[in-house]
C-alpha cells in the first residue's frame, strides 16, 4: 500500500504510533494505535477532544427524550466525505448495519447493544435491520432508539467502532477500500500514502467541517515497536512525539522520567493475563488459581516496567466514574502450591508443555520473562515463550490459539461496564473461551439498572467472579500513559482518563 513517487518533504508531525495497524477499517481494528489513525480519518457523530471528552462531532446538536431512551442528532449541513459527497444520516444506519452484520465480524460490535435490536441482529437471531432502533426521518436527522438510559452513550458515540464509512467506496473496492487512492473518509485528515512496515502520511482533509481549526497540513506516522530506535529517532529529531506508552526504553526509565519532555499520567487502563480456559490444564480452575497466586505483581512495576504503574488486584481502574471494584487475589505461595497439586500436579511433576504469548515488544518480552521464572521457581512448572508480530498475536487471541495470553484494555469510556463487559458469553473481546451464565446475567441488568448504587453493587458482584473466584484473567497493573514531545514546539495534548490524543487537536508551536 503506497503512494510511490518523489521523497515526500518532512511532514508537520512525525510521531511513531507502535505497531503497524492491523487495519483502518473502524468496524475491524481493536487497538488503539489503529483508533489514533482511524479517529483521524473519520468522524462519528461525537469525537474526542484534547481533554478525552465527547463533544458534538459530524452532529451539530442532538437532543434527549425525557425518559433517556431517544436520541435526535442533527447532521451538520456542511459536513462532507473526502470527495464533495454530503454525510448524511443514512451514511450512519448503513455504517452500523455493516458493523452489526454477523458477516463482518466486529469484535468490538456489542459497543452498539445499548441501541435496541442491535444485540438480536448481531446474533443472527434477526435478519431485519429495521427491528434495530436506528433510523432516519431525513438526510440530516439520526433518530437512535436505546433499550434503556444508557448515561454514556454520547461517548460512545465518539468511539471508533461507531465511526461511519463511505458505503459507496466500501462497495465497489472489498476489502482495498482502505488503501490510498480509494478510501474516503470525513475526519481532519485524509490517508495519502501508506508503506507497510515503513509510514503512513495524513494530510488536512479540505473538505473537513472544520478545517480552519486544523493546524497540521501533514502528519507522518511511523509503525516502529523498538523503544530504543524510536527513542533515539526522537533524540536525533527525526521524529517529534512518541505515542505508545511501551515504547520507553526500559534501562533508561529512571533518567527518562526526569526529562522535561517526558510526560505521563494514569488513565483508565489494565495489563493483564487471559487464561484459554477451553484447553487443559487451564480449564481446570484451581491451576488458573495457582498460577494467580505466585505473580508478584510489585516486582513488575518497580523492576520491569517503572514507570509509576499501581500493581492492580482488579480489572477495574479503582475510581472509574465512583466505583469502587472489590478487592482481588493477594499473593499467596503457600495455596498455590497446595491447589497445584490438588489438580493433579506436585511440585510442578506432570504438568504439560505450555506457551506464553505475547506481541513483539520489549516490555512485553521483559514481563514474560520474569512470569516465567516466577512459575518455575515458585510452583515447578515450564512455560515456554511464544512471541508474535501483532496482527498475528491479534489473531491468536481471537481464534484461541494460545494456553496464556498477554493481554491489555483501556477504557473506551468512563465507566466499569468499559471492563467488565467484554467477559460475557462469546463477547468479541472476550478471548478466553469462558462462560457464566450469572456472570452474563448481571452485566445484563446493571445494563438495565438505572439506580446508581444498585448497577455499581451488580457490577462489583460479576467483577468478584472474574477477577476472584473464576479467574479467566489476572490483572497485573494499571497503566500510565506516556507521550514524549518537547513542550515548547508541541502544543494540544493533555493529560486525560481516557488516554485519547486527537491529532486534530495537535499543533506546532515553533
Amino acid at each position: 500500500m503506497c503512494g510511490c513517487g518523489k521523497a515526500a518533504p518532512r511532514a508537520d508531525l512525525v510521531f511513531i504510533n507502535g505497531v503497524e495497524p492491523e487495519s483502518l477499517d473502524p468496524a475491524i481494528i481493536t487497538g488503539q494505535a489503529e483508533g489514533r489513525l482511524a479517529t483521524a480519518l473519520f468522524e462519528g457523530l461525537m469525537r474526542y477532544n484534547a481533554a478525552g471528552e465527547a463533544e458534538p462531532g459530524v452532529a451539530s446538536i442532538y437532543t434527549l427524550s425525557e425518559d433517556g431512551l431517544t436520541y435526535t442528532f442533527t447532521i451538520r449541513e456542511n459536513a462532507r466525505w473526502s470527495n464533495g459527497d454530503p454525510v448524511t444520516a443514512h451514511d450512519f444506519v448503513a455504517s452500523w448495519e455493516r458493523t452489526l452484520s454477523p458477516k463482518t465480524a466486529s469484535s468490538y460490535a456489542y459497543m452498539l447493544y445499548a441501541i435496541r435490536g442491535a444485540e438480536a441482529f448481531n446474533n443472527a437471531e434477526s435478519s431485519d435491520f429495521s427491528t434495530v432502533g436506528v433510523r432516519t426521518t431525513d438526510d440530516r436527522t439520526l433518530v437512535v432508539e436505546l433499550t434503556s438510559p444508557t448515561s454514556f452513550f454520547r461517548s460512545i458515540c465518539a468511539f471508533v467502532t461507531l465511526l461511519p464509512v463511505h458505503q459507496p467506496t466500501v462497495e465497489k473496492f472489498g476489502d482495498d477500500w482502505i488503501k490510498p487512492g480509494n478510501i474516503v473518509g470525513n475526519g481532519p485528515f485524509v490517508l495519502e500514502s501508506w508503506r507497510l512496515n515503513d509510514h503512513i502520511r495524513l494530510r488536512r482533509n479540505p473538505m473537513y467541517w472544520d478545517y480552519e481549526n486544523v493546524k497540521l497540513e501533514t502528519i507522518e506516522v511511523l509503525p516502529i515497536t523498538n523503544a530504543n530506535v524510536a527513542f533515539n529517532m526522537f533524540l536525533s529529531g527525526r521524529a517529534d512525539l512518541i505515542m505508545d506508552k511501551s515504547l520507553v526504553p526500559v534501562s533508561l526509565v529512571q533518567e527518562l522520567r526526569k526529562r522535561p519532555d517526558f510526560h505521563s499520567a494514569p488513565f483508565l487502563g489494565n495489563y493483564f493475563l487471559r487464561f484459554n480456559v477451553t484447553r487443559p490444564p487451564f480449564n481446570d480452575e484451581r491451576v488458573r488459581r495457582a498460577l494467580a497466586l505466585v505473580v508478584d505483581k510489585s516486582l513488575l512495576t518497580e523492576r520491569v516496567t517503572g514507570l509509576g504503574e499501581i500493581p492492580a488486584y482488579s480489572l477495574v481502574p479503582p475510581g472509574t466514574a465512583g466505583y469502587q471494584p472489590p478487592p482481588g487475589l493477594e499473593r499467596n505461595l503457600d495455596e498455590a502450591r497446595r491447589l497445584l497439586a490438588e489438580a493433579g500436579f506436585p511440585g510442578g511433576e506432570g504438568f504439560p508443555v505450555v506457551s506464553y504469548l505475547f506481541p513483539e515488544v520489549a516490555i512485553n518480552e521483559n514481563i514474560a520473562i520474569e512470569l516465567q521464572q516466577m512459575w518455575k521457581q515458585e510452583l515447578g512448572i515450564d512455560i515456554t515463550l511464544r512471541k508474535q508480530e501483532w496482527k498475528v498475536y491479534l489473531n491468536s487471541l481471537s481464534q484461541l490459539d494460545y494456553d496464556i495470553g498477554r493481554s491489555s484494555w483501556v477504557g473506551d469510556y468512563n465507566d466499569p461496564n468499559t471492563f467488565l463487559d467484554m467477559f460475557v458469553t462469546d463477547g468479541g473481546n472476550n478471548r478466553t473461551g469462558w462462560s457464566d451464565p450469572e456472570y452474563d446475567a448481571w452485566i445484563s441488568e446493571a445494563a438495565r439498572t438505572l439506580n446508581p448504587t444498585e448497577r455499581f453493587a451488580l457490577f462489583e458482584k460479576a467483577e468478584r467472579r472474574l477477577i476472584s473466584e473464576a479467574l479467566p484473567i489476572v490483572p497485573l497493573y494499571y497503566y500510565v500513559g506516556v507521550q514524549i514531545y518537547d513542550s515548547e514546539k508541541i502544543g494540544g495534548i493533555q493529560p486525560n482518563v481516557l488516554d485519547e490524543h486527537p491529532l486534530r487537536a495537535v499543533y506546532r508551536k515553533d
